[in-house]
Protein backbone atom coordinates (compact mmCIF):
# COMPACT_ATOMS: atom_id res chain seq x y z
CA UNK A 1 0.00 0.00 0.00
CA UNK A 2 1.09 3.27 -0.81
CA UNK A 3 1.34 5.71 1.99
CA UNK A 4 2.37 9.35 2.66
CA UNK A 5 2.83 10.50 -1.33
CA UNK A 6 1.67 13.31 -3.21
CA UNK A 7 0.61 13.87 -6.41
CA UNK A 8 0.68 16.77 -8.61
CA UNK A 9 3.15 19.62 -7.24
CA UNK A 10 5.30 19.44 -4.40
CA UNK A 11 6.59 22.56 -2.03
CA UNK A 12 10.45 22.49 -0.70
CA UNK A 13 13.24 24.45 0.67
CA UNK A 14 15.19 26.69 -1.89
CA UNK A 15 19.16 25.67 -1.33
CA UNK A 16 19.50 29.17 -2.61
CA UNK A 17 17.57 32.09 -3.67
CA UNK A 18 15.63 30.82 -6.80
CA UNK A 19 13.62 33.89 -7.04
CA UNK A 20 12.71 34.37 -10.83
CA UNK A 21 13.73 30.91 -12.05
CA UNK A 22 10.45 29.49 -12.59
CA UNK A 23 10.32 27.11 -15.59
CA UNK A 24 14.20 25.76 -14.98
CA UNK A 25 14.91 22.22 -14.18
CA UNK A 26 15.54 21.34 -10.45
CA UNK A 27 17.40 19.15 -8.66
CA UNK A 28 16.95 17.23 -5.07
CA UNK A 29 19.93 18.46 -2.66
CA UNK A 30 20.78 17.75 0.53
CA UNK A 31 17.95 18.29 3.70
CA UNK A 32 18.19 21.31 5.56
CA UNK A 33 18.45 21.98 9.24
CA UNK A 34 14.43 21.57 9.10
CA UNK A 35 14.96 18.35 8.29
CA UNK A 36 13.07 19.28 5.00
CA UNK A 37 14.54 18.67 1.47
CA UNK A 38 15.97 21.45 -0.34
CA UNK A 39 15.72 21.57 -4.27
CA UNK A 40 18.81 23.55 -6.11
CA UNK A 41 19.78 24.38 -9.98
CA UNK A 42 22.13 21.70 -11.32
CA UNK A 43 25.49 22.40 -11.21
CA UNK A 44 26.70 20.20 -14.03
CA UNK A 45 25.11 19.40 -17.75
CA UNK A 46 24.87 15.57 -16.32
CA UNK A 47 23.15 16.40 -12.80
CA UNK A 48 19.73 13.90 -12.58
CA UNK A 49 17.00 16.68 -12.64
CA UNK A 50 13.56 15.88 -11.10
CA UNK A 51 11.71 18.70 -11.02
CA UNK A 52 10.58 21.86 -12.86
CA UNK A 53 10.39 25.10 -11.15
CA UNK A 54 6.29 26.61 -11.05
CA UNK A 55 6.42 29.27 -8.40
CA UNK A 56 9.56 30.68 -6.27
CA UNK A 57 9.65 32.97 -3.29
CA UNK A 58 12.62 35.36 -2.14
CA UNK A 59 15.52 33.80 -0.23
CA UNK A 60 17.97 31.18 1.02
CA UNK A 61 15.49 27.93 2.46
CA UNK A 62 12.28 29.80 0.86
CA UNK A 63 9.40 28.03 -0.51
CA UNK A 64 9.02 26.49 -3.80
CA UNK A 65 6.53 24.61 -5.63
CA UNK A 66 8.21 22.02 -7.98
CA UNK A 67 6.33 19.90 -10.50
CA UNK A 68 7.87 16.22 -10.47
CA UNK A 69 8.98 15.49 -14.60
CA UNK A 70 6.86 12.93 -16.12
CA UNK A 71 6.44 11.44 -19.35
CA UNK A 72 2.65 11.41 -18.51
CA UNK A 73 2.19 14.87 -19.09
CA UNK A 74 4.30 17.80 -20.68
CA UNK A 75 5.28 20.81 -19.18
CA UNK A 76 7.17 24.42 -19.76
CA UNK A 77 11.15 24.89 -19.76
CA UNK A 78 13.29 27.20 -20.64
CA UNK A 79 15.17 27.13 -23.58
CA UNK A 80 18.60 28.28 -24.46
CA UNK A 81 19.35 28.07 -28.15
CA UNK A 82 16.68 27.33 -31.08
CA UNK A 83 14.63 23.83 -31.34
CA UNK A 84 12.04 22.13 -33.57
CA UNK A 85 9.12 19.95 -32.54
CA UNK A 86 11.13 16.23 -31.93
CA UNK A 87 14.29 17.50 -30.99
CA UNK A 88 16.09 16.08 -28.10
CA UNK A 89 16.89 18.21 -24.85
CA UNK A 90 19.72 18.16 -22.47
CA UNK A 91 20.56 20.16 -19.39
CA UNK A 92 22.57 23.36 -20.69
CA UNK A 93 25.85 23.86 -19.57
CA UNK A 94 25.49 25.76 -15.87
CA UNK A 95 28.92 26.89 -16.18
CA UNK A 96 28.27 28.50 -19.81
CA UNK A 97 27.50 32.71 -19.37
CA UNK A 98 28.42 32.29 -15.36
CA UNK A 99 26.05 30.14 -14.53
CA UNK A 100 22.95 31.92 -16.51
CA UNK A 101 21.46 28.74 -18.52
CA UNK A 102 21.58 26.53 -15.10
CA UNK A 103 18.30 24.43 -15.56
CA UNK A 104 17.90 25.29 -18.45
CA UNK A 105 17.74 23.35 -21.45
CA UNK A 106 19.15 23.45 -24.88
CA UNK A 107 19.28 20.84 -28.21
CA UNK A 108 21.17 18.10 -28.28
CA UNK A 109 24.64 19.11 -29.05
CA UNK A 110 26.40 17.68 -31.77
CA UNK A 111 30.22 18.05 -30.44
CA UNK A 112 30.88 14.51 -29.40
CA UNK A 113 30.55 13.66 -25.63
CA UNK A 114 28.16 11.99 -23.16
CA UNK A 115 24.80 13.96 -22.40
CA UNK A 116 21.82 13.15 -19.96
CA UNK A 117 18.55 13.79 -22.62
CA UNK A 118 15.85 15.35 -20.18
CA UNK A 119 12.91 15.28 -22.79
CA UNK A 120 11.75 16.07 -26.53
CA UNK A 121 10.60 19.31 -27.63
CA UNK A 122 6.90 19.60 -28.72
CA UNK A 123 6.91 22.70 -30.64
CA UNK A 124 9.75 24.80 -32.46
CA UNK A 125 11.48 27.14 -29.32
CA UNK A 126 13.51 29.98 -30.09
CA UNK A 127 15.98 31.59 -27.30
CA UNK A 128 14.28 32.93 -23.74
CA UNK A 129 11.42 30.93 -24.37
CA UNK A 130 9.59 28.25 -22.26
CA UNK A 131 9.31 25.21 -24.56
CA UNK A 132 6.59 22.78 -24.36
CA UNK A 133 8.77 19.50 -23.81
CA UNK A 134 7.73 16.22 -22.88
CA UNK A 135 9.64 14.46 -19.88
CA UNK A 136 11.66 12.19 -21.72
CA UNK A 137 15.18 10.08 -19.65
CA UNK A 138 18.05 8.41 -21.45
CA UNK A 139 21.82 9.42 -21.73
CA UNK A 140 23.16 9.27 -25.07
CA UNK A 141 26.61 9.56 -26.43
CA UNK A 142 27.57 11.51 -29.34
CA UNK A 143 30.54 10.61 -31.48
CA UNK A 144 31.91 12.13 -34.40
Amino acid sequence: MQTNIQPGELVFAAKVDLEGKEDRLVKLTAVNTDGRATVDLPSAATDLVQFVLTDTNKGEGANVSCLPLSPDRNVRVSLTGTCNAGTLLVLADPDADDGVNAGKVTALPVTPGNYRVVGVAEEVGVAGQSVLMRPYFDLVTVTE
